[in-house]
């Protein structure tokens, strides 16, 4: 089993004193602003990475 990537700073107060919560697979405590948040993977794209415009305008 691979490990997860864990988050590097609470997506609230921006403060990196994280711990793993209690509460199931992704959440996650944030002990600065005494929140609790849980992180999901949704999936991938149908469509995936299309190649954009070139930058600076040029065709």
């Amino acid at each position: 089993m691979t490990e997860r990537a864990a988050p590097f700073y609470c997506p609230y107060c921006g403060d990196e004193d994280l711990r793993p919560s209690e509460q199931g697979h992704g959440a996650w405590e944030c002990r600065a602003c005494n929140r609790a948040f849980q992180l999901k993977f949704l999936g991938l794209l149908a469509r995936g990475l299309t190649p954009g415009p070139p930058a600076g305008g040029e065709r």
